[in-house]
C-alpha cells in the first residue's frame, strides 16, 4: 500500500486549515501555524504533528509501523 502524503493540518488553537506534505522519512514534532503563529507540539501519545492535527495520520502509521523508527 503506498501512503498518502498530503494532510490538511488543522491549528487547535485558531483553528485555520493548511495543506502539507507529509515527509516520509521522518516526523513532523513541531509545527508553526502560519496564521496565528502558535508553535504546536503533538499530543500526548500521539508521534507527530499530522497524527494530532491532521485528515490523515503520517506514513509510517498509515502502514501500520512504528513512527519515528
Amino acid at each position: 500500500m503506498t501512503p498518502i502524503t498530503e494532510s490538511v493540518l488543522i491549528c487547535p488553537r485558531c483553528g485555520f486549515a493548511k495543506s502539507e506534505t507529509m515527509p516520509t522519512d521522518s516526523c513532523l514534532f513541531f509545527y508553526e501555524c502560519t496564521h496565528c503563529h502558535a508553535l504546536l507540539r503533538p499530543k500526548l501519545g500521539d508521534c507527530c504533528m499530522f497524527c494530532s492535527f491532521g485528515s490523515v495520520k503520517c506514513p509510517p502509521v498509515q502502514q501500520q509501523r512504528s513512527c519515528c523508527d
